[in-house]
C-alpha cells in the first residue's frame, strides 16, 4: 500500500487484513459502538466484467451483509457509500448530461452491482434502519500504489507511472472522454459527507459527485508539461477492446447542482492534481 503521510498526531490508525465476504468476520468487526463506517471495499470493474460470481460475492453479498449486520446491532448508523457513475451505462450522445434522476442502465457487471448495492441501502434510509450517504465518484486520478482490476486504472497509470520513471500502457484512443476528480477533493468530499443533515438529502440518498470532463489527448498533455517530454516517452499507446469498451460505457458529463447545494467541493485543474499527487506521493 502507498505510505501516508500522517502530519496529524493525533490522529491514530488500525489496519486489520480480514475477509468481509465472511459473516463471522463482519460480526466481529461491526459492533454496536461504531457510528460512522466507510464501505470503501470491493472489486473493481475489470475484475468485476472478468469474474462474475466473484464480483457478486463482494460487491453485493458482502455488502448486504454488512447492511444487515450494522442495522441490527446498531440501527440507524451512517453509512458513506462511494458508489460510481458505471451504474447509469453509455450516454445517448456526445452531449447527453446525466443527472441523479438519469435512468441507471449498467453497461458493465460492477456498474450493475453498485446499482444494486445503492438501491437497497437507499430503501434502508427510507426505512429509518441505516443513515446511509451514496456518493456517485468520478474516475479518482491520480491513484498512488499499484495498478489495481479497476477498467480506468490505466488513466493514474499513464501519469504515476512515467512521473517515476516506469513505462506505462495506454489501452484507449486518444480521443476517449472521462469524468474524473483529484483524490484531494474525493477525500475531502469523502468527510463531508458524513456532516450532512439527513432532511439536507430529501427523498434520495445519492448524490453525483463533482468532477470534470477531459479527454485522453488532455492528460497526456498535462503529463508533457508536468513531467517533460522524457515522461511523456514511456507511454507506449496499444489499444485493448475490451478495456475501452467498459470505460465508453461511462457517462462523461454530469450535472452536480445537488452535490453543490449540499456544499460538496469543485475539483481543482488536471494540472494541479498532477503537482498535488507529486506533493503527496512523488518520488
Amino acid at each position: 500500500m502507498p505510505q501516508w503521510k500522517n502530519t496529524n498526531p493525533q490522529v491514530q490508525t488500525k489496519c486489520l487484513k480480514a475477509d468481509l465476504t465472511s459473516q463471522e468476520v463482519c460480526r466481529e468487526l461491526f459492533t454496536a459502538d461504531i457510528d460512522l463506517v466507510y464501505l470503501l471495499h470491493g472489486l473493481m470493474s475489470g475484475a468485476s466484467e472478468a469474474n462474475l460470481e466473484l464480483g457478486i460475492k463482494v460487491n453485493i453479498d458482502s455488502m448486504r451483509q454488512i447492511f444487515d449486520i450494522l442495522r441490527d446491532v446498531n440501527p440507524g448508523v451512517k453509512i458513506v457509500f462511494p458508489s460510481s457513475t458505471a451504474v447509469y451505462g453509455p450516454p445517448d450522445g456526445p452531449d447527453e448530461v446525466v443527472t441523479e434522476r438519469t435512468a441507471p442502465l449498467p453497461g458493465s457487471s460492477y456498474g450493475a452491482q453498485k446499482h444494486i448495492t445503492e438501491t437497497l441501502l437507499n430503501d434502508y434510509s427510507r426505512r429509518g434502519l441505516l443513515d446511509g450517504r451514496i456518493i456517485r465518484l468520478p474516475t479518482v486520478l491520480v491513484r498512488p500504489g499499484k495498478p489495481t482490476g479497476a477498467a480506468s486504472s490505466f488513466a493514474s497509470g499513464i501519469f504515476r507511472e512515467p512521473l517515476n520513471g516506469e513505462k506505462s500502457v495506454l489501452p484507449v484512443s486518444r480521443d476517449l472522454k472521462l469524468w474524473i476528480c483529484s483524490p484531494r477533493t474525493v477525500v475531502k468530499n469523502l468527510i463531508h459527507a458524513r456532516d450532512i443533515a439527513v432532511a439536507d438529502f430529501g427523498t434520495s440518498r445519492i448524490v453525483n459527485l463533482p468532477g470534470r470532463t477531459v479527454t485522453v489527448e488532455e492528460m497526456l498533455e498535462a503529463l508533457e508539461r508536468i513531467g517533460g517530454r522524457k515522461a511523456l516517452d514511456l507511454i507506449e499507446e496499444k489499444r485493448d477492446e475490451a478495456t475501452e469498451k467498459i470505460v465508453e460505457s461511462w457517462p462523461t458529463m454530469l450535472q452536480t447542482s445537488i452535490a453543490e447545494q449540499l456544499g460538496f467541493s469543485e475539483d481543482v485543474s488536471l494540472e494541479q492534481t498532477l503537482k498535488d499527487y507529486l506533493e503527496d506521493y512523488g518520488p
